[in-house]
């Protein structure tokens, strides 16, 4: 069926609204990415205060137990992860990306495997894989609520952790790297390894006085142990956050490519089509005029 000049104008003006839309869709993931990188370059000083207090930490106590890979004897070979995907669409293979990781790396590791996904999309992924699922966290939609985000993980995980005496945590999400490209990355947060722990003894400290540790040294380590994850999953968040909206803004970014294709086309058309009616009135009058000199 044919295109009427009509029809044209509707399909040139939905294609119209449908770019204003795409458009500003990008200019919303531009803006986002900005606040998720910044967020991350931001917890660089936090973390080498945290740094420099579990190093002083460290120096002047044992490391506690719970924290580091010494099991206690009831416990399993257990370990719990972390996924971090989006609740929603337009973000290319943002999703199958990272499940797709997390599935093999988590496939490589002995015992009993728990997982929580942060993203509906994601969580459906890890489904479809056949992963057991502790449950579903959705993704937070500004930098203020990653913190809140944070803080429930920490808590069900330390809940989850005293229940089933698993001792390894995973995270694992996607990294954004120059432009519209991220990676997949896993890293281990539990049990911290005695590698982790003399990394941190070796840390210089960055005056001559050498700092004391206050009011006993296993309850402070456990504390900064603690900001140690919160910096950690933070990061993990905001990382993913930037990623999923570098991924939003290149699909956003081939949509608009492909409307104005579109919009070009039907306007070439439209063009031809109006064209073809100037030459049909056009061979009418020249036909009309005709017969009426034929007729004299």
């Amino acid at each position: 069926m044919s295109d009427t000049t009509e029809s044209l104008r509707r399909k040139i003006s939905s294609a119209g609204d449908l770019q204003s839309v795409v458009r500003t869709m990008k200019a919303l993931a531009a803006s986002s990415i900005g606040q998720y990188e910044a967020s991350v370059l931001a917890l660089g000083d936090y973390y080498r205060t945290v740094a420099l207090g579990l190093g002083a930490s460290l120096r002047a106590s044992e490391p506690a137990t719970s924290f580091m890979g010494r099991s206690p004897p009831a416990s399993r070979d257990a370990t719990n992860a972390i996924v971090f995907g989006s609740d929603q669409g337009l973000v290319g293979q943002f999703n199958d990306v990272v499940a797709d990781f997390a599935i093999k790396s988590l496939a490589a590791l002995s015992g009993d495997i728990q997982v929580w996904a942060v993203g509906e999309r994601v969580h459906g992924r890890l489904t479809d894989a056949g992963l057991p699922l502790l449950g579903l966290f959705n993704v937070p939609n500004s930098v203020q609520a990653i913190t809140p985000l944070v803080g429930q993980i920490q808590i069900e995980s330390e809940v989850r952790r005293a229940a089933s005496g698993a001792l390894g945590l995973w995270v694992f999400h996607n990294r954004p790297l120059s432009g519209a490209l991220y990676e997949p990355v896993g890293q281990r947060l539990l049990p911290l390894d005695r590698q982790w722990s003399q990394g941190l003894v070796d840390v210089r400290w960055p005056t001559a006085n050498l700092a004391e540790v206050m009011g006993g040294g296993g309850a402070t380590l456990r504390v900064l142990v603690r900001e140690y994850l919160f910096i950690s999953l933070f990061r993990a968040c905001a990382e993913s956050l930037a990623s999923e909206n570098a991924s939003r803004l290149a699909a956003m970014e081939r949509a608009d490519k492909n409307i104005n294709d579109l919009l070009e086309a039907l306007h070439v058309t439209s063009h031809q089509l109006r064209q073809s009616g100037i030459d049909e009135e056009l061979f009418d009058v020249i036909s009309g005029f005709e017969a009426l000199i034929g007729s004299h």
